[in-house]
């Protein structure tokens, strides 16, 4: 059997109208499925119509205008709904899927599913569990006392991975995911000696543990830098605003 890095892969991402988990919406989603490393990957995207004001900061991280969005967006409740689907395939098909900021993304997808279909992600992944890679997770971790940013540029730079740039149509959010499959691999294989042996189920379990303890170092070293709850790869559901 191949290390999970030389396997089947999955990867996930949005854009979205910011940066708050709890209260923001997606506008756009892709899904990039890959079955060998070099292999070129199944790739679904979405657009969305989030019904809500567009603000300059979000256009100008993903591409993608509030007017582009409304001639060409699909209504929220059909495209989440087939978004949790196309996931809980992943998870029934045992396929680790690479989430970048697993915790923000998957929470808004939570939300979303909860808004507009009245069922959580949970509901929809039902007894099939997402084993969830993310990249800065496994990054901090792995290189915990390397100097510098650890954005997506930054850590494809680090790890000689060439960002996407095919224009799919979705602003930057599918060239993200393009980008975020190809990363996971090479991180993987630039720490073979310590990830080889693991199954995506066990480093999935390992990563809660990671992340819980990167949270309490950020808190003990930066205390006003905003709370964070240390749950990975989706915060508790908190009441609707």
């Amino acid at each position: 059997m191949p290390c999970w890095y030389d396997g089947p892969l999955a990867a996930f991402g949005v854009g979205t109208t910011g940066d708050d988990s709890e209260t923001d919406r997606i506008v756009a989603a892709a899904l990039a499925v890959q079955e060998t490393p070099g292999a070129s990957p199944a790739l679904t995207r979405w657009l969305i119509s989030p019904g809500v004001e567009m603000p300059e900061a979000a256009t100008a991280a993903h591409g993608l205008t509030a007017g582009h969005l409304a001639r060409r967006g699909r209504w929220p409740a059909p495209a989440v709904d087939e978004i949790a689907r196309a996931l809980s395939s992943q998870a029934a098909s045992g396929r680790p899927v690479a989430v970048l900021d697993a915790p923000f993304t998957l929470t808004l997808l939570n939300h979303e599913a909860t808004r507009h279909r009245a069922t959580s992600l949970t509901g929809y992944l039902g007894s099939h569990p997402l084993h969830v890679l993310d990249p800065l997770v496994l990054d901090t971790h792995l290189d915990r006392y390397r100097k510098g940013a650890r954005t997506l540029p930054d850590l494809c730079a680090h790890y000689d991975v060439k960002p996407s740039d095919s224009g799919h149509g979705t602003g930057r959010t599918a060239d993200d995911v393009l980008t975020v499959l190809e990363l996971v691999r090479a991180l993987g294989r630039r720490f073979a000696a310590r990830l080889a042996r693991l199954r995506p189920d066990e480093l999935h379990t390992l990563q809660t543990r990671w992340y819980e303890a990167q949270v309490h170092d950020r808190q003990t070293w930066f205390p006003r830098g905003g709370a964070a709850d240390g749950q990975w790869p989706m915060r508790p559901t908190a009441p609707e605003r």
